[in-house]
């Protein structure tokens, strides 16, 4: 074992132009915004510690400092920083060691002791941009960190001997009760409680500002009516502190709603409190459904439609295309005749992201005669008003059934592009939990079971398409759906049969052929997605493989003394930046070998 303490150190001025980082410096992953902020650290406060290093034949390699030495690169416009001084190393073996045991033996402070050092720096007057300079942190740490350095002393010392984690602690902010905090902290000390269950604790009737009803109501109106809150700095949202409040803002919110559409000429209208309406609450009602009236686009006005829509999915809409894709939503779903209104309702409610929702066109069971009798509602076929026993028997309606399903496949024959839009439509998932046409999708999966960076594919394969909200009007659902138009449709069924895809061995290679397929199109081999999940001994064997390398070679050598990590971590750069093949003198054919290679099996 070396014994240190005879090594000779010296400290030079070196001018910073004659530095770089030595490859003996074992970090070669920096965060960018770290050292933007490291920089600004060193100019407010100077270079606290300095750098190590060891001169080789292109000057004084860096090999203790590396994060100091890019934030000083951003400073020579500074003549304080455009020498540096060096701690020297006497030899190659004490870089390499210097190198490795101080990152290894750096320690961070405890986050208890971090916690109170804040709190003390700001009593003494720094400022929330001071003390993220000297710390090297964003102001939006700082702040969490001074919401934390505001908690009763108790909950800092419970942190520190590890009674409560650094995420229990930061769930107790959200109270200014300090009774009930020391409370609910000796309830918790030593359990692992869940933040959750600690913070129901601390407000157990408090909701977020997320829930629909906040979102329906507003912030604003609920403080006005004297409604309290609080906020969670660590989850960024603010809780409601008063629901009794915010139940009644809500319940009136939604009757004077309801309110307005009688005035309007609807026969009824009732809030529902619920946060959707399924098919099963309108039958349990007894309800009958009638449709608004001309509800058709003319050709022009279906572009249009198609345009704007495809506008809005890609969140591309101005405030003037919202209004007139509105406008064309509205004359694609009809208008009820003020007849129609004269003897039906609407049930109103507020969905789960708080937008106002309608269920219109919906008729009593004590309302459904007269509306017959008006021309209103249509007379069920099946429907007896007399009290008498149907003659149709059970038997015999299904056969009738059929024979209706039969009529409607004939006539449908007459429309191929109606069914290739039903196709889509069905496809797409837009028609819900309801069957358009007798196909059954199964799902071919083609996204790995870990998200990993380094695959992509085609968005469309990809997209996913939000379901038809349950006890939807499919009706109306489909008309939109028709409105985009045959253009729309077809890539609609292109792009989902494409993701039903899945055939042998044999018919693969006929497509893969017609196709061209390649994979490395859609996948780079990464440390994330790849190379850290095999063995040290096949990196290095792919390595030698890669770059023609002998056993023995130094390239290899070197690869072969790094941890599975870096190992994975290199061959990820020697696939992905181009630095490190000009730096290996990587061969055109070599070039073409790793921009083509692939796992066994997979070729």
């Amino acid at each position: 074992m070396n014994d240190q303490s005879k090594i000779s150190v010296t400290l030079e001025e070196i001018p910073f132009a004659d530095l770089h980082i030595s490859d003996l410096n074992p970090r070669k992953v920096v965060n960018e915004a770290s050292i933007l902020t490291l920089a600004e650290n060193i100019r407010s406060y100077g270079l606290i510690q300095n750098l190590a290093g060891f001169r080789d034949e292109t000057g004084v390699g860096v090999v203790v400092g590396g994060r100091r030495y890019r934030a000083l690169a951003l400073l020579q416009d500074d003549k304080r920083f455009q020498r540096v001084t060096v701690k020297m190393s006497p030899d190659q073996a004490t870089a390499e060691l210097w190198a490795t045991s101080e990152n290894a033996q750096r320690e961070a402070l405890h986050p208890a002791d971090e916690i109170q050092d804040f709190g003390a720096m700001e009593k003494r007057g720094a400022t929330v941009a001071d003390i993220a300079t000297a710390y090297g942190a964003t102001e939006t740490h700082v702040y969490r960190r001074l919401a934390l350095a505001a908690l009763p002393c108790p909950v800092i010392d419970a942190l520190r001997r590890g009674e409560i984690s650094l995420s229990n602690a930061a769930a107790f902010t959200i109270s200014d009760d300090e009774k009930l905090t020391l409370e609910v902290l000796e309830n918790v000390r030593g359990t692992g409680e869940s933040d959750h269950r600690i913070k129901k604790m601390l407000k157990p009737d408090a909701v977020k500002d997320s829930d629909r009803r906040a979102v329906y109501v507003g912030l604003e109106a609920y403080k006005k009516a004297g409604g309290r809150t609080g906020r969670d700095l660590f989850a960024d949202e603010v809780l409601i502190d008063d629901p009794a409040i915010l139940d009644e803002l809500f319940g009136k919110k939604l009757a004077d709603v309801a309110e307005n559409l009688t005035a309007e000429g609807w026969k009824w209208a009732e809030p529902i409190h619920d946060s959707y309406i399924s098919w099963y609450q309108i039958e349990e009602m007894k309800l009958a459904r009638i449709y608004a009236e001309n509800g058709d686009l003319t050709p022009e006005q279906g572009e249009e439609y198609e345009a704007l829509s495809a506008l809005a999915e890609g969140d591309a809409l101005d405030d003037e295309g919202q209004t007139k894709l509105a406008a064309l939503q509205l004359i694609l779903d009809g208008s009820f005749t003020e007849q129609q209104k004269a003897h039906a309702g609407v049930l109103v409610y507020i969905d789960s992201r708080g937008t106002l929702q309608f269920e219109t066109g919906l008729i009593r069971s004590t309302d459904k005669q007269a509306a017959i009798e008006t021309g209103v509602l249509a007379k069920s076929d099946r429907e007896s008003h007399t009290g008498t026993k149907s003659p149709i028997s059970n038997k015999l309606q299904i056969d009738l059934s059929r024979i209706a399903t039969g009529a409607r496949q004939h006539a449908a024959l007459r429309d191929p592009d109606l069914l290739l839009t039903l196709l889509a439509f069905q496809l797409s998932g837009k028609s819900g939990y309801t069957s358009v046409l007798g196909l059954r999708e199964t799902e071919v999966p083609n996204v790995p079971t870990t998200e990993m960076a380094g695959y992509t594919l085609d968005a469309r394969l990809t997209k996913t398409t939000p379901p038809a909200k349950f006890g939807s009007d499919m009706g109306r659902v489909f008309r939109a759906y028709k409105a985009k138009g045959p253009e729309f449709v077809m890539e609609e069924i292109i792009r989902h049969l494409a993701r039903l895809l899945t055939v042998d061995e044999d018919l693969g290679e006929v497509i893969d052929k017609a196709v061209k397929t390649d994979i490395r199109e859609n996948f780079t081999p990464t440390a994330a997605n790849f190379f850290g999940r095999v063995g040290g001994p096949y990196l290095i064997q792919l390595w030698r493989d890669l770059l023609d390398l002998p056993e023995d070679h130094p390239t290899a050598t070197t690869l072969a003394k790094l941890k599975k990590s870096e190992k994975a971590e290199k061959m990820e750069a020697l696939f992905g930046d181009p630095e490190v093949r000009n730096a290996h003198s990587v061969t055109e054919a070599q070039a073409k070998r790793i921009d083509t290679w692939l796992p066994d099996g997979m070729a």
